[in-house]
């Protein structure tokens, strides 16, 4: 009787104890380095943010966050890195407009699908690319070279790093949004198509901003319009290229996080709360801006909406402007 009796105390206690097992093993994440995948080469934007996050969620976490640069085709090389590791927490990837909202118009197959292959975190930060040129372009303003490009159609060429990236997106949603014919000159990296524009080879290039900066300072550049909603308070005098005549133009190039499909919920949910909490850092907000970034940090949910939304706008663009891959 004793032991029949003692049955379901029995069976409430190994419950009891599992629960305390999984929110143990819960509380336990991370215990050994954590791998950061960023789908391209060492010092650009995507490198850069990531680099910043590691270094903090180290602190936050306790566990070394090593960067670990795996570029190739269009960022598909390392996004199929993340793909392929086991979804325990311990391999992210970084995700940016291209590799995620792009390639799925620019390619008819994909080794990943970036809608159902991934467990998003959270956006981190938006990069809204601004329109700079060369100035011997005698349009002084955005309005300016508006009227430009309307009275001298095909004859404003603007450089991008390759056929398919942000930069050639933003000129393509131009052309489409205020009817002009600008033309697109695709090169092998930003470096290139810089150079370029600085010797007047090209007259306009969209560009994250610390890559340009300096030279729009020096004034070997004209910051002519931004791409984003509003202006950027680290550059209050640059107007946005929607309020300058082109209404509901935005042109972003975003960084977000990711983990390979079927991380655990609470792994998933640990990460998103810390990054968040490190991009609403004072200090971390500030270094951001500097970078030409604007903080995001949203929720797993919206974020995969937000990339469905960024494929359906990209891809249109793409469909209308007929790209293809280099």
């Amino acid at each position: 009787m004793k032991i029949a009796n003692s049955r379901p105390a029995l069976k409430c206690l190994i419950a009891a104890l599992s629960l305390v097992a999984s929110a143990a093993f819960g509380q336990a994440y991370p215990t050994k380095t954590i791998r950061m995948i960023v789908p391209f080469p060492p010092g650009g934007g995507n490198d850069v943010i990531a680099r910043i996050v590691a270094k903090k969620l180290y602190v936050r976490l306790g566990q070394q966050v090593i960067v670990d640069n795996k570029a190739g085709a269009n960022g598909i090389v390392g996004l199929t890195a993340v793909l392929q590791a086991p979804p325990d927490g311990y391999t992210l990837g970084i995700v940016a407009a291209g590799p995620m909202a792009v390639n799925p118009s620019l390619y008819d197959k994909l080794p990943y699908n970036p809608v159902t292959d991934f467990a998003p975190i959270t956006n981190m930060v938006n990069y809204p690319l601004l329109l700079v040129t060369h100035p011997s372009v005698p349009a002084k303003n955005m309005r300016e070279l508006l009227a430009l490009a309307r009275e001298k159609p095909g004859t404003l060429f603007y450089a991008s790093p390759g056929s398919g990236n942000s930069g050639h997106l933003a000129g393509e949603l131009l052309n489409s949004l205020a009817k002009v014919n600008t033309v697109h000159v695709p090169y092998k990296g930003q470096g290139p198509a810089t150079a370029d524009l600085l010797a007047g080879q090209v007259q306009m290039l969209y560009s994250s901003i610390p890559s340009v900066l300096p030279m729009v300072q020096q004034g070997r550049l004209n910051a002519l319009a931004i791409g984003s909603a509003k202006r950027l308070s680290s550059l209050p005098n640059v107007p946005t290229i929607a309020e300058s005549g082109v209404p509901g133009y935005e042109a972003y190039s975003w960084i977000g996080i990711v983990a390979p499909l079927n991380t655990p919920r609470d792994i998933v949910m640990k990460l998103n709360r810390e990054i968040v909490e490190i991009l609403r850092e004072k200090e971390t907000e500030e270094e951001l801006l500097r970078q030409g970034a604007i903080p995001v940090g949203d929720t797993p949910e919206h974020f995969s909406s937000y990339i469905k939304d960024e494929i359906v706008k990209w891809g249109a663009v793409v469909k209308s402007a007929n790209i293809k891959a280099d």
